[in-house]
C-alpha cells in the first residue's frame, strides 16, 4: 500500500491529513479507524490501518517516557495536592489551578508523550470529531479545555506524568487497563500551544520557555 499525504475527499474525513494523524496516539487512531469504517470512509480507514501497522502497541511513534527503576508513583490526587492543587473529584479530574499563583497543573499520560530531537510534545485536548474523542465532551474534558486556554494565556504551566497501561480503544483519560500512578519526583515546566482546534503541551530544547524540573 502506498502512503500519500492527501486526505480522503469525502465527508468530514477530508480533514484528516496524514500529518494530523501522525500526532495522534495509537488508541486514538484505533478509535478513529473504527468510526471511519462505520461511516463508510474507506480511504481514511485504510490510512489508519497503515499507520497502526507502523506503531508500537501502547504508545505513539517516537521515544516514549518510561518508568525509571525505583521511581516513586503516587495517586493522581496526591500528586496534585503536592503541587498545591486540590481536586474536587480526584478520580475523574486531570487538571487544576493552583490558587496561590494561578498556575495551571495538567496530568499527562506518559505513554502519549512524543520525543523528537530533544523536545517533547503531548496532545492535551482535541475536539470530538466523528466520535474519535468522546472524552473531550465530558465534564473532565471540558475542564481540561478551559485549563488549556488559561495556560495559553498565562504562557506557562506544570505537567505531571501518569504511568500505566492504556486500552486499545479508549483514551487513558477516560479509562485505562491499569494506572500505576504519577511520578512523584518529576514536574515538567511546559507551555501550551494551540494548533488549529487542538491544544498541545511542549517542552525541551525547542521550547523557549519550557524545561523539565525536579520537584
Amino acid at each position: 500500500m502506498t502512503m500519500t499525504s492527501d486526505a480522503p475527499k469525502s465527508g468530514r474525513a477530508s480533514t484528516w491529513t496524514r500529518e494530523r494523524l501522525d500526532r495522534l496516539g495509537r488508541q486514538e487512531i484505533v478509535n478513529l479507524r473504527e468510526n471511519a469504517a462505520r461511516l463508510g470512509e474507506a480511504v481514511l480507514a485504510s490510512l489508519c490501518d497503515e499507520l497502526l501497522d507502523k506503531r508500537p502497541r501502547g504508545g505513539p511513534v517516537g521515544d516514549v517516557v518510561r518508568v525509571k527503576p525505583r521511581q516513586v508513583l503516587v495517586p493522581r490526587s496526591r500528586a496534585f495536592a503536592a503541587r498545591g492543587v486540590w481536586l474536587e473529584d480526584g478520580a475523574m479530574r486531570w487538571s487544576g489551578v493552583r490558587k496561590g499563583d494561578g498556575t495551571v497543573v495538567i496530568a499527562m499520560w506518559a505513554g502519549a508523550v512524543q520525543s523528537r530531537a530533544g523536545s517533547c510534545t503531548c496532545l492535551l485536548w482535541a475536539p470530538n470529531l466523528d466520535g474519535a474523542r468522546p472524552w473531550s465532551d465530558t465534564a473532565a474534558g471540558r475542564e481540561r479545555l478551559e485549563h488549556c486556554r488559561l495556560a495559553l494565556e498565562g504562557e506557562s504551566a506544570e505537567g505531571l506524568l501518569v504511568h500505566g497501561e492504556a486500552l486499545e480503544d479508549r483514551l487513558p483519560e477516560d479509562r485505562a487497563r491499569t494506572v500505576q500512578g504519577v511520578d512523584a519526583e518529576t514536574v515538567i515546566r511546559l507551555r501550551v500551544e494551540k494548533h488549529g482546534a487542538e491544544y498541545w503541551a511542549c517542552w525541551g530544547k525547542k521550547s523557549a520557555k519550557g524545561s523539565a524540573a525536579r520537584s
